[in-house]
């Protein structure tokens, strides 16, 4: 059992309160998930031919400078960083592969969780309280914000464990459920070339995203698609630069409440991770269909 949930503002004088609303979501489905928390978070763009690229080392006082530095002289030009707790932020003129390239070669023991534009993924284990506080989620800022309260059922209590997951640049997913053939389906996505780092099927479903992006799809036929090639029980959360979507698998057999007015949609796994949100009490209500996708997008 866990909890996911997700805030998807339609209305852009909310964006300065995306934090201060989104984190009590997450708060709230400590009960189905208190081992561990994560989130991803869309705010600014990174400025025009640079990207973001979200890194994890589990030290606290881990050097984040000097690898910048390494960064700097690997790439030909300024890095800037942030660090908040176990995690930094970067932002280099650069490309994905040779970012990746470079961490690879000067920092294996740094984790990337997420690349892209807008895209920004920080998960620890912890409660969700605690994975709140750590990272000051309430002062966040952004236009959607997806996150994940997880209870470990087949796998140690881990970092890398933890949701999101991100396998393509600014995309993610987070997952309550299971999927049967997660382990055929990562040998063929490694054929495509597409990465994977931990033995979790939520990795898989999101691998399986990032390779439909790639073939041209967009991510609503990306998600009909899985309907036929992912096999188990689920209902997914998912964020693009731009967009956020839910899936539930045919048969629905994992909860989850939707909520949209005229400033955002919301889901949970729970309504009473909803019941904060402003203007709740007039909000229109629904369970998801089973099989069928719901998807916003800010773009034009």
């Amino acid at each position: 059992m866990c909890g996911i949930v997700g805030l998807f503002l339609k209305n852009s004088d909310y964006e300065q309160e995306l934090g201060r609303l989104f984190a009590p979501m997450l708060e709230t489905m400590c009960g189905r998930g208190p081992d561990s928390a994560g989130f991803a978070v869309y705010n600014a763009a990174a400025p025009e031919g640079a990207i973001k690229i979200s890194l994890q080392h589990p030290a606290t006082d881990y050097d984040w400078t000097r690898l910048v530095a390494a960064l700097e002289e690997r790439v030909g030009g300024p890095v800037e960083f942030s660090i908040n707790s176990t995690h930094a932020l970067l932002v280099a003129s650069t490309d994905e592969p040779t970012l990746r390239l470079a961490l690879a070669e000067l920092a294996p023991d740094v984790t990337i969780m997420s690349i892209g534009r807008r895209i920004q993924i920080m998960k620890e284990t912890g409660t969700p309280q605690e994975v709140v506080e750590r990272f000051g989620v309430r002062r966040m800022t952004g236009t959607h914000a997806i996150g994940h309260t997880r209870m470990a059922t087949e796998s140690a209590v881990s970092t890398a464990g933890s949701h999101p997951f991100s396998t393509g640049m600014d995309l993610c997913l987070v997952h309550n459920g299971s999927l049967s053939n997660h382990n055929r389906l990562r040998t063929n996505l490694r054929r495509e070339g597409i990465d994977f780092h931990t033995e979790n099927d939520t990795e898989v479903a999101a691998g399986y995203l990032t390779w439909r992006l790639r073939q041209g799809l967009g991510l609503k036929e990306a998600l009909v698609a899985g309907l036929e090639d992912l096999d188990g029980f689920y209902t997914f959360a998912v964020g693009t630069e731009e967009g956020f979507a839910v899936l539930r698998d045919p048969i629905a057999c994992k909860p989850a409440v939707m909520a949209e007015t005229d400033d955002y949609v919301a889901m949970a796994s729970e309504y009473r991770s909803l019941a904060g949100l402003p203007g709740i009490e007039n909000a229109r209500l629904w369970e998801p269909e089973p099989g069928v996708v719901y998807n916003w997008s800010h773009a034009a």
